[in-house]
């Protein structure tokens, strides 16, 4: 006869994999909300109570941290024996826990005390004794697991080797919860906890990093990080960054919109009314940059745009579907990995410095963009700016993003000062510039990177605003016949 002790918060699918416990002649130990459960299926169990020959108290705060429970999970099989056998102590070989939802209550805006009684303290407490004594005791903390729980006692217990990948992912278990309450506790009227801790699952390893001499791995099981192709050779490190890039300015247009991506700045941004056209319309924006990029669409790939990516070198392809005609002929493409857009996350940006990180939190925020010059633009005018500068909140800083109502033009990116980036893009554009909108990341300091974009043609310009010299700025505008708009928000990018 073996034991197993089920407590849960979660009660998805305890019912069954008790039922199979009992089939195979587990006695359960049980109590509470999960004792319940099982009493209203019918589902025969011992309540811990009983068990222990104490009851809960303190309003089930103390119910299973007892000598009779931990003795029996923690006792080790001939060794502690006697001293079991001694205190009428059963050795527990399955424990079955869930914790409080305590990462749930935290964003439902409960009072300090409130949020206490969410801290679980008998569940993590019978969880690490558990994974500490996994030579012979097997825990499971995730309902997603009960189905090989269920198979593993069907075949008569759990391998070594599978108690001890439990104990591992039980352990991860309780420290994302520690984790959790400590990022909370210690960030109490704070904007950001004094203490930060981090956890993310899923982690595989890369092939390598950057660059073939470094290790890399990804961890994350939502958004793009948990995210597999459905078809071609597995994600780089690069292409992961790249994918966040691309999918990341994106996500600015609800119209049908194409950005291709190259070492994480856009080389094409387009919209359009049917993809094919708007594809290639991205794509011609720059087209030796195009090669080996990764492309990001938001609407459905059907067999014309998929013959149009294979007809060149393209390294990961995003689009929220694929008809199963696209995905048939881009498979003649072996090596371009296909993903699918996954649904955003919400979260601070994270990055690593010599001795710790930065923390980055986009709150939603509001842009005034007003006219500053004496000629207003028009609506055409409006609408390339609002284009360009979407895309130039994607780039590299210091960026400069000429273009239409339609595509990007012109890309200046990466350099460290703003003449250079509208230079640049001035002599990559492939169109002309005459009458096109250009945008600033940040601040215009002196007049000298408008005077390029109006030599070049350009009819209107959207900055941040905010310089000692915007009324030189303003003055050089209203003499090149410039319309200016100032947005008062700064997209740097570094």
């Amino acid at each position: 006869m073996k034991w197993a002790l089920l407590s849960v918060w979660d009660k998805a699918g305890i019912v069954d994999l008790a039922k199979v416990l009992v089939e195979h002649d587990y006695r359960l130990l049980s109590s509470g909300g999960t004792g319940a459960t099982l009493a209203q299926a019918g589902v025969p169990f011992i309540d811990v109570s009983t068990h222990t020959g104490f009851p809960e108290m303190m309003h089930g705060r103390v119910k299973t941290l007892h000598p009779k429970i931990h003795g029996g999970i923690l006792g080790r099989r001939g060794v502690d024996d006697a001293v079991m056998q001694e205190h009428g102590i059963e050795p527990i070989d399955l424990v079955v826990v869930n914790l409080y939802p305590f990462e749930t209550m935290r964003d439902a805006g409960l009072t300090l005390e409130e949020m206490i009684d969410y801290i679980d303290i008998g569940g993590p407490a019978m969880v690490r004794a558990a994974a500490k004594n996994h030579k012979y005791v097997a825990v499971v903390v995730d309902p997603g697991d009960y189905g090989k729980a269920a198979d593993a006692v069907r075949r008569g217990g759990f391998t070594a080797e599978e108690r001890l990948n439990l104990a591992a992912k039980a352990f991860a278990r309780t420290a994302a919860y520690d984790g959790a309450i400590t990022n909370y506790l210690t960030g109490i009227d704070r904007p950001f906890p004094d203490v930060l801790t981090l956890q993310f699952p899923n982690g595989r390893t890369l092939r390598y990093g950057e660059n073939p001499h470094q290790a890399a791995a990804v961890y994350g099981d939502a958004g793009i990080a948990g995210e597999e192709p459905l078809q071609g050779k597995s994600m780089s490190y690069n292409n992961y960054l790249d994918v966040h890039a691309a999918v990341g300015l994106l996500r600015e247009f609800d119209n049908c919109t194409v950005v291709i991506v190259k070492h994480n700045n856009p080389c094409g941004v387009a919209t359009g009314e049917n993809l094919l056209g708007t594809y290639i319309a991205a794509r011609e924006v720059d087209p030796v940059s195009a090669y080996g990029s990764i492309v990001a669409m938001n609407r459905e790939v059907g067999a014309d745009v998929a013959r149009e990516l294979t007809g060149t070198f393209v390294e990961v392809v995003v689009a929220p579907s694929y008809t199963p005609e696209a995905l048939e002929i881009m498979k003649t493409k072996e090596n371009m990995r296909v993903l699918r857009l996954p649904e955003p996350v919400v979260q601070d940006e994270v990055r690593s410095i010599d001795g710790g990180v930065l923390l980055q939190r986009t709150e939603p925020y509001r842009e005034d963009w007003r006219v500053v010059t004496e000629r207003e633009p028009d609506a055409h005018e409006m609408r390339a700016m609002e284009l360009a500068w979407k895309v130039c909140k994607h780039t590299k800083s210091n960026a400069i993003i000429f273009a239409d109502e339609k595509a990007v033009i012109g890309i200046g990116a990466g350099q460290m000062n703003r003449v250079e980036s509208a230079e640049i893009a001035v002599k990559k554009s492939r169109k002309p510039l005459a009458g096109s909108a250009v945008a600033s990341d940040a601040f215009l300091p002196f007049p000298d990177t408008l005077e390029v974009a109006a030599a070049a043609g350009a009819a209107a310009l959207v900055q941040p605003g905010g310089s000692i010299r915007d009324a030189e700025v303003i003055e050089a505008a209203n003499r090149l016949n410039i319309a200016m708009v100032f947005t008062s928000v700064r997209h740097f990018r570094h």
